[in-house]
């Protein structure tokens, strides 16, 4: 499960998010590009790779989107506050 205190300071605020890559947890970003290939109007990746949020979903199949990339995502680092 995504740590919602380690969120990537990219994220803009919403109820999707993805960990900094350091997550002290264990689960931080691991630049596998799932999520930002998946759903790159959501899901942008830094310098180095690591995914952030840029934009929140507002449709249903938006949100749909955006937990088909949660559920993908290997080391569970998109979490959903929401």
């Amino acid at each position: 499960m995504a740590n919602p205190e380690q969120k990537h300071p990219k994220n803009i605020p919403g109820k999707f998010y993805c960990t900094d890559p350091d997550d002290d947890g264990g689960e931080g970003c691991i630049a596998c590009n799932v999520c930002y290939t998946g759903a790159p109007e959501f899901f942008g990746e830094d310098d180095d790779g690591n995914a952030f949020v840029h934009k929140q979903p507002e449709t249903e199949e938006e949100v749909a989107l955006c937990m088909e990339q949660l559920e993908a995502c290997p080391v569970a680092s998109i979490g959903n506050d929401g």
